[in-house]
């Protein structure tokens, strides 16, 4: 039985992990992640849906600590407390889907254009900081610009 956060997004869309399942590893939200991953999807995801009128991918949600680790995340990543995910639509680019969230004043702290591959949004447990970036590797190494859209 799926367990619905929004009208279009599950549970399960948004804690299934590739990583984890390649090395068993756990990632299972608390009660409290469980309560962002619901607000992510009533204010960002949904949104955006409904405006599209399409299917969001969803490659990334919540992350545990371990699953984090696996995938050489921040560590303070967003994703690790339910409040972020990575994201794609496809017969849309990168730059397309930014510029649809930023057009529907969605709430975001960051947004970023991750190697031009998909998009990162996080929301934030105060203020949101509406910081647009830009993710390039350099030289090996994630680099992060601002962005201006």
């Amino acid at each position: 039985m799926s367990v619905y956060l929004s009208p279009n997004f599950t549970l399960q869309e948004l804690i299934v992990s590739q990583t984890a399942a390649r090395q068993g590893l756990r990632n299972l939200p608390g009660p409290g992640e469980r309560v962002n991953l619901e607000r992510l999807a009533k204010t960002v995801l949904q949104p955006l849906r409904d405006h599209v009128g399409r299917p969001v991918v969803i490659t990334s949600g919540y992350r545990s600590l371990a699953v984090n680790r696996a995938v050489g995340g921040s560590s303070g990543s967003a994703h690790m407390s339910g409040l972020a995910a990575d994201l794609h639509i496809p017969g849309m680019s990168v730059r397309q889907v930014m510029h649809t969230i930023k057009g529907l004043q969605l709430p975001f702290d960051q947004m970023i254009d991750e190697f031009g591959s998909w998009v990162h949004v996080g929301l934030s447990t105060g203020r949101n900081r509406h910081q647009i970036l830009n993710a390039r590797f350099v030289n090996g190494r994630a680099h992060y610009t601002e962005l201006k859209l």
